[in-house]
């Protein structure tokens, strides 16, 4: 029940943020020391690649997040906190940038690095970010139940 109510909070901070970021930064951006908060529209992926590839990416996300939420609910109970956690972290940030692709076309996205160049990005791309460290985390050191060793001695 918990990482149904992480996925949940994650969608809502992320609308909160980007419902705030189109009804203040489009005029107004904001320029600091360490983060600017401006408003971009990203048709594409990381990095913008891939831009205006629309319908690739809601399809895709859903072929992702569907397989995602099969293996959490069938397996939720099983696995390892951390790898409940970073999938959570993961859907909860697909499903926020699938939302914005599905209904407006493309990704908003709003802080940016003022100190060095770095693509502009949201709060759902960091749900996304932090997620897969931790998966990446749970891959190297992490043990499923039942293992002796951790899991970068699988074969």
């Amino acid at each position: 029940m918990i990482y149904t109510i992480l996925i949940i909070i994650g969608i809502i901070l992320d609308r909160i943020s980007k419902s705030y970021a189109i009804s203040h930064f489009i005029e107004n951006p904001v320029y600091g020391k360490l983060i600017n908060l401006i408003y971009v529209e990203n048709k594409g992926a990381a990095f913008g690649i891939l831009q205006n590839k629309r319908i690739f990416f809601i399809i895709l996300t859903l072929v992702v997040v569907i397989y995602l939420l099969y293996y959490f609910i069938r397996n939720m109970k099983s696995n390892p906190n951390l790898l409940n956690l970073s999938l959570s972290l993961i859907v909860s940030g697909a499903l926020g940038n699938f939302y914005d692709r599905l209904f407006h076309g493309f990704v908003v996205d709003f802080i940016e690095f003022s100190f060095f160049s770095f693509p502009v990005f949201n709060v759902a791309d960091i749900l996304v970010t932090v997620g897969s460290v931790l998966l990446i985390i749970f891959i190297i050191f992490g043990k499923m139940d039942g293992e002796d060793h951790v899991s970068s001695n699988r074969k």
